[in-house]
């Protein structure tokens, strides 16, 4: 069994299972060495599902810290980009109120330039946009309708109602 110094699981895996576990995370671990380390193990299907359930589901939850961890850090460094945004606009206001638009210290250069030209279209004249102006785009299906329509006893010929299965772990 894993002890306490090990990995902190929500279920106690068998150590070879606690293996499995690893070799699952680790993505230079080649999927027939995995496959056949599974296969080695042995025990009943009850068993063997019991504890691929153990291993999906900590593999299940460290994905999900991952995901928290993304979102924090995308939060973060949203933050990061607005506060230099920010500072970038104080000091180019302090640089144009001052007239001191171009100069240099021991570390940086500043400038104040023009950007390039740019488009602007107001929301209120994007119908009078002339069609030369377009650019025209491929159609997409719409699989939702078809969905609904397929579903509602309506013939496409063109498409079909494709029923899968998969595993549900409760």
């Amino acid at each position: 069994m894993c002890g306490g110094d090990t990995m902190a699981t929500l279920y106690e895996l068998t150590e070879d299972y606690s293996n499995l576990l690893a070799m699952a995370e680790d993505p230079e671990i080649d999927k027939q060495a995995f496959a056949d380390t599974l296969e080695g193990i042995g025990g009943e299907i009850e068993e063997k599902a019991d504890n691929y359930a153990k291993v999906i589901r900590e593999m299940e939850k460290d994905s999900e810290g991952f995901d928290s961890e993304i979102k924090r850090l995308q939060s973060k460094k949203a933050s990061i980009a607005a506060s230099i945004k920010q500072m970038r606009h104080q000091l180019e206001l302090a640089m144009t109120a001052t007239g001191k638009t171009k100069f240099k210290t021991m570390l940086f250069s500043f400038n104040i330039q023009k950007n390039a030209p740019s488009v602007e279209i107001t929301e209120e004249n994007l119908e009078r946009i002339p069609i030369e102006y377009l650019i025209p785009q491929d159609p997409k299906p719409d699989k939702k309708k078809m969905l609904e329509d397929l579903k509602n006893g309506k013939e496409l010929d063109f498409a079909k109602l494709k029923q899968t299965e998969s595993l549900r772990i409760k």
